[in-house]
């Protein structure tokens, strides 16, 4: 297989960053994963309780895209600083296959198994 392209994946991951953050303001985050709008919870303590019931399956999607949005800044630092594709674990190469697969990878193959 040949070498990542770094300009498509720059480009890639650049516009899965605008999505991500797209999806978090949806929600009412900002890019840091906290809510930006006040919550009215009402005057009973009824309200309160469905209201934080409510917002806790989206609390949980927006950790998740959080997540995934520093994973994707990490990446685009990684072009930047020239350190895209090396593991930060054991300083070796990640992989041309596993780079274009998940050019979020971190770590390469044999450090993410043995840290799982």
């Amino acid at each position: 297989m040949p070498p990542i392209d770094i300009a498509k994946t720059a480009a890639a991951l650049t516009e899965e960053r605008l999505k991500l953050l797209h999806q978090l303001s949806e929600l009412g985050a900002d890019e840091n994963g906290q809510l930006t709008g006040e919550m009215d919870y009402g005057d009973a303590f009824a309200d309160a309780g469905a209201a934080t019931a409510e917002r806790t399956e989206p609390m949980g999607i927006i950790e998740n895209l959080k997540i995934r949005l520093d994973d994707v800044e990490a990446a685009i630092a990684g072009i930047e600083d020239g350190t895209l594709g090396i593991c930060t674990a054991c300083g070796k190469a990640i992989g041309d296959d596993r780079m274009e697969y998940r050019p979020t990878s971190a770590k390469c193959i044999d450090c993410k198994t043995k840290s799982a």
